[in-house]
């Protein structure tokens, strides 16, 4: 009962070809590969150039702009007092 087989892998794979079909399986993986490379891309741009990440640099902006963040209005608290 434990470890599937390669026979019972072979099965799975006839019947998920059999339902999907081989042209929607390709497509499928080409659009993973691409987008698993844009990510690589994207990673090795951004480590490269240095930049920190995306994210970060949002999260300052906003609370420089607005100042309504919980962390900003602690900010406050503790200046007033």
């Amino acid at each position: 009962m434990g470890a599937w087989s390669i026979w019972h892998w072979l099965v799975v794979l006839v019947i998920v070809m059999l339902v999907f079909g081989t042209k929607k399986l390709r497509n499928i993986g080409q659009d993973l590969g691409g987008a698993v490379k844009d990510f690589k891309d994207g990673m090795n741009t951004g480590a490269a150039s240095g930049t920190p990440p995306a994210s970060t640099t949002a999260t300052k902006q906003v609370e420089g702009q607005t100042g309504n963040t919980v962390e900003g209005e602690a900010r406050k608290e503790q200046t007033k007092s």
